[in-house]
């Protein structure tokens, strides 16, 4: 199994600021979309965790840029699931120009498992069949 997802956006106009390089702002935006997407792709959507009750809400974001990225590239973020625990969990991004393959960014959220409620609630108690499958999605160098 992939523990890598990789995730292409082609940046827009609306995207960039008057430099035409994309504001930063963005990227928080593009991670969210990433993240998403690999959900799809494993098997469980943010559609149907909602149905079953939990939301992940954004705990913490970080985003370093590295290099600037601007209007009609494309940007390939890869996405890897770096820990899970019952409540928490944590995701890494980084931003590549397609064309070049060089590193454009950075960046890191964290997340709690939440019940309807708005209270945290334990993912291995609640849905223990998708606690195991992010778990097998946990990317390190060892099982990469």
């Amino acid at each position: 199994m992939h523990k890598i997802f990789s995730y292409q956006h082609r940046i827009q106009y609306y995207e960039t600021d008057g430099m035409r390089i994309v504001h930063h702002s963005n990227y928080i935006r593009w991670m969210e979309e990433a993240r998403i997407a690999m959900m799809e792709q494993f098997g469980y959507g943010y559609d149907q965790m909602e149905r079953d009750g939990i939301s992940i809400p954004v705990l913490s974001v970080t985003c370093a840029y590295k290099e600037m990225m601007r209007f009609g590239q494309t940007c390939r973020i890869d996405v890897r699931v770096t820990a899970v625990s019952p409540v928490r969990m944590t995701v890494d991004y980084a931003f590549y120009d397609v064309e070049t393959g060089h590193l454009c960014g950075t960046g890191t959220t964290g997340h709690c498992f939440i019940g309807h409620n708005g209270r945290p609630v334990s993912l291995k108690k609640k849905l223990p069949e998708i606690y195991e499958l992010f778990c097998n999605r946990i990317y390190s160098p060892k099982n990469a």
